[in-house]
């Protein structure tokens, strides 16, 4: 099942299906339990990890928060989908930032997916704007 196609089979969706909002929820869904997991290993870590720590638990929490308000379509308030997109941009960058700071496997990963996250939730916010 494809949280994609969740979302285009909703009954109040139909030819207003956004393909780009669509992947940023989709990649918002995997960055969440990437970051969690960075999170998670970085806890494990003989250095302090304290600061990628938080970045990756907050935002996890937050392209957490992210796809569950955009994949909500009955009577949904555009203007909250976009601000949460930016949020979630602003979180993931913060933790690109700081997972590229350290030379290990997962917050390599967690940079990357974090990245993309960021950069498909941009992709909706553009696209969202022009159909505004």
């Amino acid at each position: 099942m494809s949280i994609k196609e969740m979302i285009r089979e909703h009954p109040q969706v139909g030819a207003d299906f956004n393909e780009q909002l669509a992947e940023a929820v989709k990649h918002a869904m995997y960055c969440a339990a990437i970051c969690n997991s960075c999170a998670d290993a970085c806890s494990a870590e003989e250095m302090d990890m304290r600061r990628c720590i938080r970045l990756c638990s907050d935002c996890s929490d937050i392209c957490t928060a992210t796809y569950r308000v955009a994949t909500r379509r009955t009577s949904g308030d555009v203007k909250v989908i976009e601000a949460m997109l930016r949020t979630c941009i602003t979180a993931c960058e913060a933790c690109a930032d700081e997972c590229g700071k350290h030379d290990n496997d997962h917050c390599r990963r967690c940079a990357k997916m974090c990245r993309e996250c960021a950069d498909d939730c941009r992709k909706a916010l553009e696209s969202m704007l022009e159909h505004a």
